[in-house]
């Protein structure tokens, strides 16, 4: 019997260490490829996404934050793909987001899955 997932959730990977949010924006493009390599197919996406910027408080550097909103399984595999694109460049860490924080991948969920 396959392993029970667990339900989905809001889940933040930060990609750590650009030193201007124009760099750390430059990531965008290689991650969405890599989360929907065909953009043009029909929805919904497997894993609903979207990104952010953060600040970091310790130094002057800027963190590209990718949400999504799955399982925690999911979540990981997510965040070891980013890892692989980065290489050892960055520090990758995943950790359970807000919902309130990112409403649009719950809406996006619910609405894929039709539960709206």
């Amino acid at each position: 019997m396959p392993p029970v997932e667990d339900q989905p959730r809001v889940y933040e990977i930060r990609i750590h260490g650009y030193p201007t949010s124009h760099e750390a924006l430059a990531l965008q493009a290689p991650i969405e490829r890599l989360l929907c390599p065909d953009p043009d197919h029909a929805p919904p996406c497997e894993v609903p996404w979207s990104f952010t910027l953060a600040g970091e408080d310790t130094d002057a550097s800027t963190t590209l934050v990718l949400g999504v909103y799955t399982s925690s399984g999911r979540a990981t595999q997510v965040a070891e793909r980013v890892r692989t694109l980065v290489r050892e460049t960055r520090t990758v860490a995943v950790s359970e987001g807000e919902a309130e924080e990112w409403e649009e991948l719950v809406e996006q969920y619910g609405f894929e899955k039709g539960l709206r």
